[in-house]
């Protein structure tokens, strides 16, 4: 018969440990005293341990993690002396209410002998807490181990279909491009902007020129849904072989789509610059303000979501700016080139 169906927790694996404290405690216990007075003794025994235990290494050892090394001391000496006492004044009540035949008094001997058993438990408690670090660590690595599997197999599932979408979306290209040489031009692009999902989101570190590739065609998607011809312009200025994280530059441009463009305007106007100093790369964004917001007003998701990525990536070492002059919206992005 098992007793956990699964693998037992970080705390069903304490409880298995102060349980086996408890029958050693009980059953030494009753070899000189009677059942009961041997499993209450065993069980005050095991709670005073557990109170060291753990005191110790949450509540008191983050102080010396912490370096307060003599506060540490002091309070590691007043917890040994607090229980010590503490634990003989209940045992002589418990002993001298239900169990002596002439009542016992407490005692100096009595007093040093339990905080001196008190204290070998706080010399324990450094090995309960490595066991319990040991375990954490390897239910940690047990859980990733679990995820990463798992994204593997997520991986593998999601690799067909795409595959499928694409030589789908490659057939009805040429079947455009035939027709209607703009529309097959359109999916092309859509089929880029997926492609980019599928392959290079997931990554770690993209090249530059694919992350501007995929911005244009984002753009030119955007542009279908706009009555008027907007004037863009998008100047870049980078090595080639620059790096930078995926979907980081999206942020502006998605923003100004959502509430920079008056779709019933001719006069909508967008500049994009992208620019490589030295090991600094610096995005801009400057786009013209509706002077009726087509959409409801933003909640600034987008850019709080951005400046807590950014903060991840690059700590303090980012420039992320937005500011209105009259009718043109700017942003404006600096981040090192690692």
């Amino acid at each position: 018969m098992q007793l956990f169906k699964n693998k037992p927790t970080l705390v069903q694996l304490q409880w298995i440990v102060w349980i086996f404290v408890f029958l050693v405690i009980a059953i030494s216990l009753m070899q000189m005293d009677p059942f009961a007075q041997a499993v209450i003794y065993a069980a005050l025994n095991t709670c005073f341990y557990a109170a060291i235990v753990y005191g110790n290494i949450s509540l008191l050892y983050p102080l010396y993690q912490k370096g307060r090394v003599f506060l540490y001391i002091v309070a590691v000496i007043g917890l040994l002396l607090a229980t010590g006492a503490l634990r003989i004044v209940i045992s002589v009540h418990v002993y001298n209410l239900w169990f002596a035949q002439q009542p016992e008094h407490l005692s100096l001997k009595i007093f040093y002998n339990s905080v001196f058993g008190g204290l070998m438990v706080f010399m324990l408690s450094f090995v309960f807490r490595i066991a319990i670090a040991y375990f954490t660590l390897k239910q940690q690595s047990e859980e990733m181990i679990a995820q990463r599997k798992q994204a593997e197999l997520n991986l593998l599932k999601s690799q067909v279909q795409p595959h499928f979408l694409f030589n789908t979306l490659n057939n009805i290209y040429y079947e455009a491009y035939l027709e209607a040489p703009r529309t097959a031009r359109l999916i092309e692009r859509l089929s880029d902007i997926m492609r980019y999902f599928v392959d290079e989101s997931p990554k770690q570190k993209v090249r530059l020129v694919t992350e501007a590739q995929f911005l244009e065609n984002y753009i030119a998607l955007e542009k279908i849904r706009i009555r008027h011809e907007i004037d863009i312009s998008f100047i870049t200025r980078y090595d080639a072989d620059v790096t930078v994280p995926p979907m980081l530059l999206m942020t502006f441009v998605e923003n100004i789509f959502k509430h920079g463009i008056d779709k019933s305007s001719s006069h909508n106007k967008m500049e994009i610059s992208l620019i490589q100093e030295d090991q600094r790369l610096t995005f801009t964004t400057i786009n013209s303000l509706p002077e009726q917001p087509q959409n409801s007003p933003s909640t600034g998701f987008g850019i709080s979501n951005l400046r807590q990525r950014l903060e991840l990536l690059y700590g303090n070492n980012f420039q992320l700016q937005t500011s209105t002059v009259g009718m043109l919206f700017k942003a404006s992005l600096n981040i090192p080139l690692l």
